[in-house]
């Protein structure tokens, strides 16, 4: 698993999100889903990083 992914049961009922944050993978999946850029989720989540975004869905497809 990516650096920048964990899961941890304690956080997020132990879905994945990104590391220090309690942002899970699959809502940032389900926003680029939906139509937002990569730039509105910088936007909405200040915390996260461009490489997040990327190792989130490396992430989601390393389960597909």
């Amino acid at each position: 698993m990516c650096e920048r992914i964990s899961i941890d049961p304690h956080i997020c009922h132990g879905q994945a999100c990104i590391r220090g944050t309690r942002i899970p993978v699959h809502q940032i999946v389900r926003m680029l889903a939906c139509g937002d850029t990569i730039k509105q989720l910088l936007t909405d989540y200040p915390t996260l990083r461009r490489e997040d975004i990327k190792a989130a869905l490396d992430y989601a497809a390393s389960l597909a």
